[in-house]
C-alpha cells in the first residue's frame, strides 16, 4: 500500500479548494460565520468603511463630489441603530444617502456579488465592533426589521 506524504494530502486539499473557489476566499466559507463574515468585510468593506470599521475621514460631510464619505461601523457610528433587514437591504441594493448632491448610489450594492448568508456573515461581523449595550438596542430594532427568509439557511 502507497501512503501519500503529507506534502501530497496538502496539495490535493489545496486542488480541492482552488477548484471548488468562488469569489469567496476559501477561508471564510471554512469559518464560523462572525470569522466569514470578517473576511468577506476585509475583502468587500474595508476599503471604504475602513479596516477597523472606523469609517472614511470626515464622513459626517459631505466631500468635494457632494456626497457623504462611507460612514463608520464600529461603536462611533451608527449602524447599530439599524435592524438586521435594513442592514441586509443597505448591503444588498446599494444605498444613496439623501443628503448627497448627486444621484448616484454612494454605497454599491453587492447582492449580485455576495450570496444572502455572506451579506448576513457581515452584518453578523459588525456586531462585534459595537458595545454591549449598542448590540442590545440593535437586537430590539432587529425584531422589527428581521433579516429576509433567504438570509437566514445555510
Amino acid at each position: 500500500m502507497i501512503k501519500p506524504s503529507h506534502a501530497t494530502v496538502i496539495g490535493l486539499f489545496s486542488l480541492a479548494s482552488w477548484a471548488h473557489a468562488s469569489t469567496t476566499p476559501v477561508l471564510a466559507r471554512s469559518l464560523d460565520p462572525t470569522m466569514a463574515g470578517r473576511a468577506i468585510y476585509q475583502q468587500n468593506c474595508a476599503s471604504c468603511h475602513g479596516v477597523r470599521g472606523e469609517g472614511a475621514p470626515n464622513w459626517q460631510r459631505l466631500d468635494a463630489l457632494g456626497e457623504m464619505p462611507a460612514p463608520p461601523h464600529n461603536a462611533n457610528g451608527h449602524t447599530w441603530k439599524h435592524g438586521d433587514g435594513m442592514l441586509y437591504r443597505l448591503v444588498h441594493d446599494g444605498w444613496r444617502d439623501p443628503f448627497d448632491k448627486t444621484s448616484r448610489l454612494t454605497m454599491p450594492p453587492f447582492g449580485s456579488k455576495l450570496t444572502p448568508l455572506q451579506i448576513r456573515d457581515v452584518i453578523e461581523y459588525l456586531k462585534t465592533m459595537w458595545t454591549p449595550e449598542q448590540r442590545a438596542f440593535q437586537r430590539v430594532e432587529s425584531r422589527r426589521k428581521p433579516f429576509p427568509p433567504e438570509a437566514l439557511t445555510r
